[in-house]
């Protein structure tokens, strides 16, 4: 199938591991021009570097999205330097699991307000582009109360509304948002791979959970984060895609 993705600029950001990662290398594949922003400068500098072999612009810089002026900054350039956006991709977060004050701020000046900010940014270039998407990381645990703390499923559940309010205020302007929320997924140096070496119980039960005895690949994710972004899924907008081998258990109707 043909995505409908070569020639058009996309921005991802946590673009150099898991998640964004395989976004960033799939969107490439696809013939998408790519800019990519993390913490990690050096993890940012060996991405575009792997990108640009794919045959297609691929810029980054290092930004830490809590900082709105630096976030803004990179949307900005990364939009004068590819000509145009066409796609956004907010995949970062705090990952702030913990029950107390500093996960809540933590949850909203990175899950939240980040993604609010991009596409705040974006939104004068998305109005130009005849396949605007926007596409927002959220989570299973906003879909159900889990082991994470409440900050993060609050603030994951609180995408999904957002991404459901801005596809119906958009759509006359055809702009599409979606969100993707994946179950657990493993990748090395995420925050699985972490918990299985320095928490097995937790892991051990994390597992469990899911039906199909294992936890989701980064790749796995990221396909259903590109098609939904892509022009051959045109007409889908204010959908929460859920990519969690049977894992949640609530019917999302």
């Amino acid at each position: 199938m043909d995505l409908g993705l070569k020639g058009r600029n996309v921005l991802i950001t946590g673009g150099t591991k898991g998640i964004g990662r395989h976004c960033a290398e799939i969107f490439a594949e696809e013939g998408a021009n790519v800019a990519i922003c993390a913490r990690d400068s050096a993890g940012v500098t060996e991405t575009i570097e792997s990108l640009k072999k794919k045959g297609v612009k691929a810029i980054g810089r290092g930004v830490n999205v809590a900082d709105k002026h630096a976030l803004t900054s990179w949307v900005k350039d990364s939009a004068a330097a590819l000509g145009g956006i066409d796609i956004v991709v907010a995949n970062v977060s705090a990952l702030a699991v913990a029950d107390d004050e500093a996960a809540w701020e933590a949850g909203f000046g990175v899950d939240m307000m980040h993604s609010v900010r991009l596409v705040n940014a974006a939104m004068p270039f998305l109005q130009k582009s005849d396949a605007a998407a926007i596409t927002l990381i959220s989570s299973v645990s906003g879909r159900e109360v889990d082991f994470t703390g409440p900050a993060y499923g609050a603030f994951k559940a609180a995408l999904v509304h957002y991404a459901q309010g801005l596809a119906m205020k958009l759509a006359g302007a055809g702009i599409r948002a979606n969100t993707v929320s994946p179950g657990n997924t493993y990748f090395p140096g995420g925050i699985w791979e972490n918990i299985e070496q320095n928490n097995p119980e937790l892991f051990a039960q994390a597992l469990a959970l899911n039906p199909t005895g294992r936890m989701g690949k980064p790749e796995e994710i990221a396909r259903g984060v590109v098609f939904l972004s892509s022009p051959a899924s045109s007409f889908t907008t204010g959908t929460n895609l859920v990519i969690d081998g049977a894992l949640t258990k609530g019917v999302q109707l």
